[in-house]
């Protein structure tokens, strides 16, 4: 950069104007966006809001860069393997925007923060990994209860799958079918049907390492998940364009050169094509079936040991 460029918001955005107003532009302006995650699609949904001239941001992310996220993740090179995401995407938000307000959260999200991440917040935008079903749950519950919209896009196949949910319309469990007494597999199976319009065909299920809790991803499929995020957010900020609420969905797969309707799959444990679909899931990645039928027997385990705790401090007649 030449040393006599002066950063200027008005001048570093004026691109935007002509798709946005200059009020609209305003309002991106005055906008704190929460980004739980900044890995493949976390890291891309900051550049994408960073670029619209989103004003504000609390990033979360607990992991380092390594050598494998250089498929697919902006924050990832040979200069940072090794380094705090968190740090390394702040840094790269003020290169953007030195003006712009960021505050780090480099243990990720969790029940202790979750307070502090959402403090002032007006957009979530879901950037977690797949994987982490336990505290992408506690992140809806407590957004729906502050009254915080999340933005879902999510990289499936070579498509991606975006939902909106509102904090006064379906909630995050209600649309995915998802309950305590669920198993984590379920939970995960279930989740990964509501945004697929398929059992996702194009991923090799060889290639999906639930042990390790990584699977096939694409660089294009995440850079797709950030445009079509940040287009909502704009659309929530702004108050123009038709929100993608859930339970409506979109699919985009510009793979075939289609689009499709999302919509609440059955219930995996509770109705007969749930069920169908559950075994025909657990067919199809033998991996979740294993992971399903250890946690049973865990379960099993544990009501064993409660019973007979319970039977030895039982009183004696």
């Amino acid at each position: 950069m030449p040393s006599s460029a002066v950063f200027e918001y008005d001048n570093a955005f004026a691109r935007n104007l002509g798709l946005v107003n200059v009020d609209e532009q305003s309002r991106l302006r005055q906008t704190r966006v929460g980004l739980p995650g900044l890995g493949g699609v976390g890291g891309a949904h900051l550049q994408a809001l960073a670029r619209m001239g989103i004003g504000a941001f609390h990033l979360a992310d607990p992991d380092t860069f390594d050598v494998v996220n250089m498929n697919r993740q902006l924050g990832a090179s040979m200069n940072t393997v090794g380094r705090s995401k968190a740090e390394v995407v702040g840094e790269s938000l003020k290169t953007i925007n030195p003006d712009a307000q960021v505050e780090l959260f480099r243990d990720g999200i969790n029940a202790q923060n979750i307070d502090a991440f959402l403090d002032g917040v007006d957009v979530v935008v879901d950037g977690l990994e797949f994987f982490r079903i336990e505290t992408r749950r506690m992140l809806y519950r407590a957004c729906r209860e502050r009254g915080i919209p999340v933005v879902n896009a999510g990289p499936i196949g070579f498509g991606a799958a975006v939902l909106v949910f509102m904090p006064n319309a379906m909630s995050f469990d209600e649309y995915f079918r998802i309950n305590d007494a669920m198993t984590r597999a379920e939970q995960l199976l279930a989740m990964a049907l509501g945004l697929a319009p398929g059992l996702v065909s194009d991923v090799d299920p060889a290639r999906v390492d639930v042990e390790n809790e990584k699977g096939p991803a694409l660089a294009s499929a995440c850079f797709l998940c950030a445009a079509a995020a940040a287009t909502e957010v704009l659309k929530l900020v702004c108050g123009r364009g038709r929100v993608t609420a859930a339970p409506r969905g979109i699919y985009y797969d510009p793979y075939r050169g289609k689009t499709v309707r999302l919509r609440p799959r059955p219930a995996l444990t509770s109705s007969l094509r749930g069920r169908v679909l559950r075994w025909m899931s657990f067919r199809r990645f033998p991996a979740f079936r294993t992971m399903h039928e250890r946690e049973l027997l865990e379960r099993k385990n544990i009501r064993q040991l409660d019973l007979e705790a319970a039977s030895h401090a039982a009183p004696t007649v």
